[in-house]
């Protein structure tokens, strides 16, 4: 079953040891066992949790090169792209946000677990965390798998990004006409035209698409608005 984790990874060029799958196996069982009391996944099959969780996370590596950058992964839920990313590429430093302290918990169940290091979980909503000093346009790369509109996202995302840094959505297939959508609120957050990349998850016909988008210039104070806003008015 695990071939089709190694065969993906082969795909991607990502160099791996056996220790770093035994990691993801962990990973998967802590997940599986947390699941039957708190909802963190629908995907509890094995392979489809390599295939749509584990490939689809690193998916992005192919456009990225990581070396010790700092990471913000954004509304992380059970630990995705975050925790995939930091097996691969130990050397990034990476930061788990989300607004479910539930989650967080569980997540730094994983880090002990897997004995992780230059990670760490912030929890709290984005617009308030986006308005500390620490963590204002401070990363190079924010990554987000959540499900919202790229225009919410963008403006959770985009403040904590530092300049000429990245903002990168996972989105499905068919988020053309979001994308198109979101253009104002890009421009307004100091964003470039996103550029968009099409994925097929290895082994599969499962399409997918990277949604990168740079941060050209300071963002204005003004944002984000205050918790709740974004969500309620996108931009």
């Amino acid at each position: 079953m695990r071939e089709i984790l190694i065969s993906g990874l082969k795909k991607y060029n990502i160099d791996f040891s056996k220790e770093q799958l035994d990691k993801i196996d962990l990973y998967y069982d802590l997940i599986v066992e947390k699941n039957k009391v708190m909802n963190l996944t629908r995907i509890t099959d094995k392979k489809e949790f390599y295939v749509k969780h584990i490939l689809d996370s690193v998916s992005i590596c192919n456009y990225l090169s990581f070396n010790d950058q700092k990471i913000l992964d954004l509304g992380t839920g059970a630990g995705f792209p975050g925790i995939p990313l930091k097996i691969f590429f130990p050397e990034i430093r990476i930061i788990m946000v989300d607004s479910v302290n539930k989650k967080l918990e569980f997540i730094n169940s994983v880090i002990d677990s897997l004995q992780l290091q230059n990670i760490k979980t912030v929890h709290g909503r984005a617009e308030d965390i986006a308005r500390i000093n620490e963590y204002r346009e401070s990363f190079d790369f924010v990554l987000s798998r959540a499900v919202a509109d790229l225009s919410v996202l963008s403006e959770y995302a985009l403040p904590f990004v530092s300049l000429n840094g990245y903002f990168i959505a996972y989105k499905s297939w068919d988020c053309d006409q979001e994308i198109k959508k979101a253009d104002n609120a890009i421009r307004l957050l100091s964003g470039a035209f996103p550029i968009i990349k099409d994925i097929i998850l290895p082994n599969t016909d499962i399409s997918r698409k990277l949604v990168i988008i740079k941060k050209i210039s300071a963002i204005s104070s003004k944002y984000p608005r205050k918790a709740g806003i974004p969500s309620k008015n996108p931009l």
